[in-house]
């Protein structure tokens, strides 16, 4: 198949890059547009207000690759619609991995991640979202080793890529252009061979207080928070399904909004 792949955390995130290798040894042409730098949490956000570099690059990903000063949303649009070849035809726009989840309809309605494959599905195509669960400790290790993931992690990373690149041709199959659908699909911590995929609901968090009070400058800044699951026990959420050590796939299905 014909993926276009983003993600979030960046253009030099290993995370995206296990996920371009594990789709190409799968035999699938790639080209990969993503942010120059990490934009977590910016949503379906586009730069309106400036303009927005796209350069092509070398990345040793062995695919056409440019690099976005902006989005991820910007970097789906402006691929789209200017980047690849006018006789491509794609068969879906894939987005992360993501370092850390985007499960919960508070963490999703937020991520950069999902909002990556969200734009593919506004232009009519399929689109799939993956996201790497991560403890706190492993996120704070990550980030403090200059985003190097550790052995046992990046074999870890590696195991979810190889997941997503079974998993993404049959769910682009699976769904009709023009569906404004996302799978939404997260990887548990740790991710093995053997993990096994549940359909899941978005669970129902409350994320209050993310924000610290004011420091003396009068600013304030981000506190992550996993929030306050208020979910019922039934059905699976995609947050229970990770706990359980299983692969959560949620449907968020865009076409049921207001019903």
């Amino acid at each position: 198949m014909n993926f276009l792949v983003t993600n979030d955390d960046g253009i030099s995130s290993v995370f995206l890059h296990e996920l371009v290798h594990a789709l190409r040894a799968a035999g699938h042409t790639l080209y990969v547009a993503a942010p120059k730098t990490e934009q977590s949490w910016v949503g379906a956000a586009k730069s309106r207000s400036r303009p927005v570099h796209a350069v092509a690059a070398d990345r040793s990903l062995g695919c056409a690759t440019w690099i976005i000063d902006g989005t991820p949303s910007d970097a789906v649009n402006i691929a789209v619609g200017h980047l690849l070849p006018r006789d491509v035809q794609l068969d879906a726009v894939l987005s992360g991995i993501n370092v850390g989840l985007n499960a919960s309809l508070g963490f999703i309605i937020a991520s950069g991640t999902v909002a990556g494959a969200f734009e593919g599905a506004l232009h009519g195509l399929p689109a799939v979202a993956f996201s790497q669960d991560l403890t706190f400790e492993l996120y704070n290790e990550l980030k403090a080793a200059g985003d190097v993931p550790s052995p046992e992690l990046h074999e870890i990373v590696r195991t979810s890529a190889r997941h997503a690149a079974r998993l993404a041709p049959a769910l682009a199959a699976a769904t009709a252009p023009r569906s404004f659908v996302v799978h939404n699909v997260n990887f548990p911590l740790p991710c093995t061979p053997a993990s096994e995929v549940r359909r899941t609901v978005p669970a129902r968090v409350v994320v209050p207080g993310l924000f610290s009070p004011a420091a003396d400058d009068g600013t304030h800044r981000l506190i992550f928070r996993l929030g306050d699951d208020l979910s019922p026990a039934e059905p699976l959420t995609d947050r229970a399904a990770l706990a359980a050590g299983f692969i959560s796939h949620t449907v968020l299905d865009y076409k049921q909004l207001g019903q």
